[in-house]
């Protein structure tokens, strides 16, 4: 990272659980080395495996993406609602961030914004492009 010459703070390294379940004890020494540099790193797709909780308890993240199957129909499916709110409350409670994946209108990012979420990634926001095309905005 630093032979790169990029700032380790803007890096965000995303985990899913499959890569946790394999081999983690040599995936939290690599995570803590990293992060030690100041690199961050998120959980994806939280809340989609069977002992997503679990993992809370033993890997180092920064942040918890919640999977886009409780987001996409948070405006119109109260169980997705409560299942969102109580991922944000256990993260925010071990100070972990949280991050919304599947945001697609105003209305779930206003749903989301009222539960607290951190961050809202989807095509309400943008369409994914080229990184080039991405840095000629800045």
């Amino acid at each position: 990272v630093t032979h790169a010459g990029v700032d380790p703070g803007l890096l965000c390294f995303e985990v899913t659980e499959s890569v946790a379940a394999s081999q983690p004890e040599r995936l939290v020494a690599f995570m803590r080395s990293l992060q030690s540099l100041g690199v961050r790193f998120a959980l994806d797709d939280f809340g989609a495996g069977v002992s997503s909780f679990g993992y809370l308890r033993v890997l180092p993240v920064d942040y918890l993406k919640i999977d886009g199957q409780f987001v996409r129909d948070i405006d119109s499916v109260p169980l997705n609602r409560s299942i969102v709110r109580s991922i944000h409350e256990v993260a925010t409670l071990l100070g972990i961030g949280t991050v919304a994946e599947f945001v697609e209108n105003g209305q779930i990012a206003a749903e989301l914004a009222g539960i607290g979420i951190d961050f809202l990634q989807g095509y309400h926001f943008g369409r994914p492009q080229p990184l080039a095309a991405c840095l000629a905005n800045v």
